[in-house]
């Protein structure tokens, strides 16, 4: 850890299980996200393909899907990977030296290889009903609210972004964070963003979720996708996660027996991530 800036060395710690198992539990983790996503907006497009209502899918219902399905995936495979499930948040990491390059790389193939796989058992099990739904492709409204502005929509997809993010730092990685918690926290900040953006852009809020079902329901302008969706997302999780660092775990007192721990270890002993994957250690 340095005294100086509370931000710890990227060394070569792994996550308890070791790289394999931290890999494969971020392609089922953001394979399970994804799908549950795209299940729920393709059951809700709009008759007579699917039993959403006339203007499409409820989003309430909606954010509680994604609620839900981040708290069970963060419960379940947390203690494997620390349960980054989005390129943004694995950005936002390495930004915070929190997780080394090469494992943030693998992290993020990793991740969009789950979400491309889900988007196909959908597109399998669907029929037709999928590539009405588009797939639940995230797009920037037209017409109305963001009147189909890219920058705007970056905006909205950073602020969700940003207090998802947030909530990460808060819970699992702040060493004083509540970590029983966390999956909750989490995941009900997660379902709150969804809620509200989703009438704007979707609500992509992560690259890899955005990306598999843009495959099929398709992308749009690739400039102004990539600006509202990878842009939007990363910048706003960068932004917490830094700033979090900063006004928060940075000024949290340092006591001797913190002070005399080797660099890297955690500055408290409550649980906390591991300098490289920024998993929770028990």
């Amino acid at each position: 850890m340095n005294v100086l800036s509370g931000r710890p060395r990227a060394g070569a710690g792994v996550a308890p299980l070791g790289r394999p198992a931290a890999y494969a539990a971020e392609l089922i983790g953001t394979f399970g996200l994804v799908l549950f996503i795209v299940l729920v907006l393709t059951i809700s497009a709009s008759p007579p393909f699917g039993i959403g209502g006339p203007s499409g899918p409820d989003f309430a219902v909606v954010g509680l899907v994604h609620a839900f399905a981040l708290m069970g995936l963060i419960a379940a495979l947390g203690g494997a990977c620390g349960a980054h499930f989005n390129p943004a948040v694995t950005i936002g990491m390495l930004s915070t030296r929190r997780i080394g390059l090469a494992d943030a790389c693998a992290y993020i193939v990793m991740q969009v290889a789950g979400a491309v796989l889900a988007v196909l058992l959908v597109k399998a099990l669907m029929n037709g009903t999928g590539s009405a739904a588009h797939f639940g492709a995230p797009q920037v409204v037209t017409g109305r609210f963001l009147d189909g502005s890219a920058v705007r929509g970056m905006v909205a997809e950073a602020i969700g972004a940003f207090f998802l993010m947030w909530a990460i730092m808060a819970m699992a990685v702040n060493p004083r964070g509540e970590r029983a918690w966390g999956p909750f926290v989490i995941g009900t900040t997660l379902g709150l963003a969804v809620m509200c953006i989703a009438p704007l852009t979707g609500a992509g809020l992560n690259p890899a979720r955005a990306f598999g079902p843009a495959l099929w329901g398709g992308f749009g302008p690739a400039g102004d996708w990539l600006l509202a969706f990878v842009v939007g997302p990363v910048a706003g999780a960068v932004l917490a996660a830094n700033l979090y660092t900063i006004l928060v775990i940075a000024r949290q007192p340092r006591t001797r027996v913190d002070a005399a721990k080797p660099a890297g270890q955690p500055a408290s002993p409550a649980p906390a991530p591991s300098g490289q994957l920024g998993v929770i250690r028990p």
